[in-house]
């Protein structure tokens, strides 16, 4: 048996060890992504099995009266909280980093095997810390966890655009007409979720006024998107209008799948292969999200600027930069140029989407439907509110520029 146990831990060091070598010659941002998942992972897996084991520490399980979610949110915030601090670390490391001959440089795309160990006892280091800590964690999670939904309307925004522009610069009919075909794609998609979303949250026989509400509201918004972007004084364009209605209709639905499964307007079959698909388009969306501004991460000009095709935008560079630099590439090279990215916006990034898939997981630490994930009103309010905050910041983005024209919005 000892034989067995050395064999495999040789075996899972070699294995480590050269995983990290391919990180640092390839891409450091696809390890650091990598952590990402592997955390959602173990939350994932101690989320489901390891109420047991954490009911047998002491510090943890401090009561009898204690519910199996107490100890199944513990487990999603503490490891949260270790994959949250592993990357505020290095986002504190990496301020002020200007050039490649910095040393930090180095620590942001090496020393891989240093970094798995100390974001492994972080997360370990976590399972130590009294009830108090995590339960203030909690609270910071749920603020964190705003900020991401933030920059991930930001992301779309940016993501939108930059498709767009990418096809009106071909300038050839082909192109135009594929523009045009994807919005009115995306239109049809919309109208036709929010069709099907009256169907299943607005059921005969029940007063359900607020969930009419929150989808003549999301088919308002879409028209509303599209007046807006192809008036005349906006100069704006039908693609980025029509991909924001789908993924705001997306979003009513996740609300309205989130609805408590006793609520008699909910007509969705609430059972845990539903909210499970429910959280799993969630957390790929989180991914997804990740991945984009991990990829894009850089710089921006500004927090909220004019979309490249607003009359104000002009020669803007994108909001996320996608020029990419990785170390090992010509040593001496490297060290005279400046950094491609943002090391301590890439890491804070990662920090924030911590926070959101704790929240997602644990379903903004509610205590409603325990047996379910992510089911609640408080889960319901929070993603309406993304989509009014979603439409909100697409509207500004197009209308800043002829609000204030005296401003330069990039």
């Amino acid at each position: 048996m000892s034989c067995l146990v050395g064999c495999c831990a040789s075996l899972t060091c070699g294995l480590c060890t050269s995983a990290a070598s391919t990180i640092t010659k390839k891409s450091a941002r696809l390890g650091y992504c990598g952590l990402f998942g592997l955390s959602l992972v173990v939350s994932w897996v101690l989320r489901e099995i390891g109420t047991p084991l954490l009911k047998k520490i002491s510090w943890i399980n401090t009561s009898d009266t204690l519910s199996d979610e107490f100890f199944q949110t513990e487990a999603v915030l503490r490891v949260s909280l270790g994959n949250c601090l592993f990357f505020t670390i290095l986002a504190l490391l990496m301020i002020g980093i200007k050039d490649q001959n910095d040393r930090r440089d180095a620590w942001h795309h090496g020393g891989w095997i240093f970094k798995i160990i100390i974001w492994a006892l972080l997360i370990i280091l976590t399972f130590f810390l009294p009830n108090p800590v995590t339960s203030v964690y909690g609270v910071i999670s749920t603020i964190g966890a705003g900020f991401f939904l933030l920059v991930q309307v930001i992301i779309l925004l940016d993501a939108t655009h930059s498709w767009n522009d990418a096809w009106v610069a071909k300038d050839e009919q082909k192109w135009f007409v594929a523009l045009l075909a994807v919005s009115v794609t995306c239109y049809i998609a919309a109208f036709t979720i929010s069709g099907l979303l009256f169907i299943w949250f607005n059921p005969s026989g029940n007063d359900c006024g607020l969930n009419v509400f929150f989808l003549v509201m999301t088919m308002i918004l879409a028209l509303i998107f599209g007046i807006v972007a192809l008036h005349p004084a906006v100069n704006g364009s039908l693609l980025p209008a029509s991909v924001i209605s789908v993924y705001c209709a997306y979003v009513c639905y996740t609300g309205l799948a989130a609805e408590p499964r006793d609520y008699a307007c909910n007509g969705l079959n609430r059972s845990k292969a539903v909210t499970t698909s429910t959280l799993i388009l969630g957390m790929l969306t989180t991914v997804l999200s990740v991945l984009y501004s991990a990829l894009r991460a850089g710089s921006s000009t500004a927090f909220l600027s004019s979309p490249p095709s607003s009359p104000r935008a002009g020669e803007r560079s994108p909001l996320l930069d996608s020029e990419e630099l990785e170390s090992g590439k010509g040593k001496k090279e490297a060290e005279s140029k400046p950094v491609s990215y943002s090391y301590t916006f890439f890491h804070l990034i990662f920090a924030l989407a911590s926070m959101y898939s704790a929240m997602l997981l644990s379903g903004w630490s509610s205590s409603e439907n325990s047996d379910l994930i992510d089911v609640g009103w408080t889960s319901v309010w929070v993603r309406i509110c993304t989509e009014w905050v979603t439409a909100g910041l697409y509207i500004w983005s197009l209308v800043a520029p002829l609000i204030f024209p005296d401003r330069e919005f990039y």
